[in-house]
């Protein structure tokens, strides 16, 4: 197209000033410019984009959701940013009085919606608040579809995506309709503006309700949210879409025991606000802070002291890792994280950060709230620096 618009141009020259119809021909001699690889990825690339979340808290900073929108004319989603989960989906028209107490999206509005068709159902092994998965008291029933969808200014066309058509019980207090998977694969949304040249990273800053100013940052990072330079280290080789790193051993209160010290892969979840380990991990991790820190057997799997007396109890967790120069480095739990408010059935007894879950060792908000974390879909790593404010 550039050398047509060239040659339209010098035979329009030659008609406008020809001297004679025998006028002799003129030689356009074109040049060709290199653009070298690095300055064609410059102009292609899309511009990172900082995204605003809010916190949902109750006694304690539970989840950070944000908006994107879908649809055209597009409808505004309000979603958890999950890096436990892969996949985008949010209530809908269909789901009726089951998510009577979100935004549901009306598919019939928007003139780029596809239906695709298939039903299918989700269950999660984290909930949104605290309290223990039991069963499948977690579960989405979904219908699969396309839209369009956009986040922070930058919009893909036919993006696939799932609509909720009932959901149990436990989801009824989210102030958030969805959730929008951010896994360590892209996929989605993330792997269609990747495509379009955006960065294959993104950053978060989830800070506790005193602090505020939570954002996510996709395409690149927010150098004024932390200090220093970020530690990055590897995921390890067969993760796959699952946001993990190797741990040599865990200490509390700067002691370890033979439990603490043995090698464990740990999940980081930002759609999880607590940790779990297994209950061995849990009970030895308990003995180090205190041994009045017993099981509740109303709700099993988590773990509580009386609340007049958790405030002093010092209760420091430190997760070691490896950088990937080789360096270890810890993620430090602060003592201030041990409660995370009283359990419904007994007001004076406050429920412990730990819950016990066989099979599973993850981190959730509690640690990534004083970090400012680093998710590096392209090169398979996660970084974390200290974060501003926290």
């Amino acid at each position: 197209m550039f050398l047509g618009f060239i040659t339209f141009l010098a035979l329009l020259s030659t008609h406008e000033f020809g001297t004679s119809a025998q006028a002799t021909p003129q030689t356009i001699t074109l040049h060709s410019r290199t653009t070298s690889r690095d300055a064609l990825l410059r102009r292609r690339a899309l511009s990172p984009s900082t995204i605003p979340l809010t916190d949902f808290f109750l006694g304690t900073d539970l989840q950070w959701f944000g908006n994107l929108s879908v649809g055209t004319p597009p409808q505004q989603i309000t979603v958890v940013f999950d890096t436990g989960s892969s996949s985008l989906e949010f209530a809908s028209t269909l789901c009726g009085s089951g998510c009577a107490n979100q935004f549901q999206f009306d598919s019939s509005k928007s003139s780029t919606f596809v239906d695709g068709g298939r039903t299918s159902s989700i269950t999660f092994g984290t909930g949104v608040g605290v309290d223990p998965v039991i069963g499948a008291n977690y579960k989405l029933t979904l219908r699969s579809g396309t839209d369009t969808v956009s986040v922070g200014g930058l919009k893909a066309t036919n993006v696939g995506l799932f609509l909720i058509t009932n959901q149990t019980v436990k989801f009824d207090i989210d102030p958030f309709s969805g959730i929008q998977g951010m896994g360590a694969t892209a996929q989605g949304i993330f792997a269609a503006l990747i495509s379009q040249g955006l960065p294959s990273l993104f950053s978060m800053y989830l800070t506790p309700k005193s602090v505020g100013k939570a954002e996510l940052t996709i395409g690149g990072m927010d150098k004024s949210k932390f200090t220093g330079t970020p530690i990055f280290a590897s995921l390890p080789t067969g993760s796959g879409n699952t946001w993990r790193l190797t741990s040599p051993g865990l200490s509390v209160n700067g002691k370890t025991n033979t439990v603490l010290k043995t090698s464990r892969s740990i999940i980081f979840d930002s759609g999880t606000s607590n940790v779990l380990f297994s209950t061995d991990t849990a009970n030895a991790i308990y003995a180090l802070i205190s041994p009045d820190i017993k099981p509740n057997p109303n709700e099993p799997g988590t773990y509580g002291i009386a609340c007049n007396r958790i405030a002093s109890l010092p209760a420091t967790i430190d997760i070691a890792f490896t950088s990937q120069s080789g360096a270890p480095f810890n993620l430090t739990i602060p003592s201030g994280e041990l409660s995370v408010g009283p359990f419904a059935n007994d007001p004076s007894t406050c429920q412990t950060l730990i819950n016990a879950f066989d099979g599973l060792d993850l981190v959730g908000g509690s640690l990534l709230k004083h970090y400012y974390s680093i998710w590096d879909v392209g090169s398979k790593r996660l970084g974390f620096a200290p974060a501003v404010g926290v």
